[in-house]
């Protein structure tokens, strides 16, 4: 007890000193790179021959410096069509060059874009021997996508998640920012990346070195980190009857508060969990066997901040009486959401009540061209609150023109699209009022459902609004109010406070 004490004390001294642990011993050999990665590849009519080469040469670039084998890394691709279809499974090519050249070979299918098909046949593949697919190894899936999707894919993804799958998505589109960042493993930040076709050379090496963190084996790391827990993956040193680890981790600025857990020889993964957001965890992984000595391996891992809700707010599916609201996250520690929501200018203010493990509600009996104001204030289980309000404009009565929405596509630039109107339109009048500079108007014709509106300054809200044109008048239109997000929190894709 007195020396496994002394190794203990001297592990954290080398913590506090930032110094690796030198082995006494040879120890049995690990290989650098570990795991089953899986490419899902857009090969639908909806990408472009030439998006879709541009598309394999990224990933060409992608896997190379990366070893291949049975005792190294294994890769597939799953096209998404109509129907998916693996190009060849994980233990088809066992050398890096054998897989480059069937990259190169990849042909591009065609068809719709059933993403979540794809999904439900990656869930099945990544875990299936007759797809070469390994038990206990880390799992990669690489979505590289145009942003757009036929079908539904929040559940299979979700499915794949919890089954320990690691997610990256590349967007190569404008896809909407809250279905993917969802979809991506957390934080999005490192797992979520929005680049144009052109220019995904720009983020390879960074998705590169943040698979290398998933598929190292021969070190301890953490993967889905949130703000009060993390997974630990290792490699797989010991078994259930050669031994146990002894697992310790302590705040780095608080050594003293060290807690320690033993897992089983066999494991090669643990979720630590009720941790402290926002503070970086020294942990030691020992090893304890009777027949071979391993070096304690240990890590350095920071909790993200705290997660707030109600952090985006939108507004959807308006009409001449009502509108959708939805927020995000949803936090398990909150209890309830309160929609306060009031008509522009006036006193007269409504409640909602609604329930904390949903995420939107209708708000109905409204009056017709009318903008009001929307504050979502989310109630917290400690009895704390927080706010975020939006602009919500309902339609005219029998307005011609629907479903008018917005999408950021650059600094100070929103696309503003729509629906068809109803009868023989000859075709659309677009103003925008600006809060600052001068106001603008567009036509179009009637096969243009989209115009591009820039020069909106950050900070600002403006007013658009589109108009049909019929032969003998124009038709009702459609205003919405759009703000610009300050500085360096500009909308997200797909993602506007009307």
């Amino acid at each position: 007890m007195l020396a496994k004490a002394v190794i203990s004390l001297w592990l954290w001294l080398q913590f506090a000193a930032g110094q690796d642990t030198p082995g006494r011993d040879p120890q049995p050999s690990v290989s650098n790179w570990e795991g089953d990665l899986l490419f899902l590849l857009d090969s639908s009519g909806s990408v472009s021959y030439y998006e879709f080469s541009r598309v394999k040469e990224f990933m060409w670039d992608l896997v190379k410096p990366f070893t291949f084998g049975p005792k190294d890394l294994q890769a597939s691709i799953i096209h998404i069509s109509t129907s998916p279809t693996m190009e060849f499974p994980f233990d088809k090519h066992q050398s890096g060059g054998s897989l480059q050249q069937a990259i190169r070979d990849t042909q591009q299918l065609m068809g719709d874009t059933n993403t979540g098909k794809a999904l439900s046949l990656a869930k099945e593949k990544l875990f299936s021997n007759q797809a070469g697919a390994r038990p206990d190894v880390p799992k990669v899936l690489v979505w590289v996508t145009d942003g757009f999707s036929s079908d539904d894919i929040s559940e299979p993804m979700q499915l794949l998640k919890d089954m320990g799958v690691t997610v990256f998505i590349v967007s190569t589109g404008r896809g909407n920012y809250l279905q993917l960042s969802a979809a991506a493993s957390q934080p999005p930040e490192k797992h979520l990346h929005f680049v144009d076709v052109d220019d995904l050379p720009i983020i390879t090496e960074e998705l590169r070195e943040a698979i290398q963190d998933v598929v190292q084996a021969n070190r301890l790391h953490a993967v889905d980190i949130t703000s009060s827990s993390f997974h630990l993956i290792w490699p797989q040193l010991l078994s259930q009857e050669t031994g146990y680890y002894t697992l310790e981790y302590a705040p780095k600025d608080d050594l003293s508060r060290k807690r320690t857990e033993q897992v089983p020889g066999a494991h090669t993964s643990l979720t630590l969990s009720n941790l402290t957001p926002e503070t970086t965890y020294e942990v030691a992984l020992i090893p304890e066997s009777n027949i071979h000595y391993f070096p304690p391996q240990t890590t350095r891992v920071t909790t993200l901040p705290e997660e707030i809700t109600p952090a985006q707010v939108l507004i959807s599916e308006s009409g001449p009486h009502s509108f959708q609201v939805s927020w995000a996250p949803t936090l398990e520690s909150v209890t309830s959401y309160q929609i306060l929501y009031g008509p522009l200018p006036g006193n007269s203010v409504k409640l909602l009540e609604v329930d904390g493990k949903h995420n939107s509600t209708v708000v109905d009996n409204l009056a017709p061209n009318t903008t009001y104001l929307v504050t979502v204030t989310a109630v917290y289980r400690s009895g704390k609150e927080k706010s975020l309000s939006a602009k919500a404009c309902t339609q005219e009565e029998g307005s011609k023109i629907r479903h008018l929405r917005f999408e950021d596509v650059g600094p100070n630039t929103l696309k503003a699209s729509w629906d068809s109107a109803d009868g023989k339109v000859l075709g659309y009048r677009v103003r925008c009022r600006r809060q600052t500079g001068p106001s603008s108007v567009i036509s179009v014709s009637p096969q243009i459902h989209s115009v591009l509106l820039t020069d909106l300054p950050s900070g600002t809200t403006n007013k658009v609004c589109v108009k049909p044109i019929y032969k003998q008048q124009a038709g009702r239109g459609l205003c919405r109010l759009v703000h610009m997000q300050p500085g360096e929190s500009r909308i997200p894709p797909g993602h506007v406070q009307r």
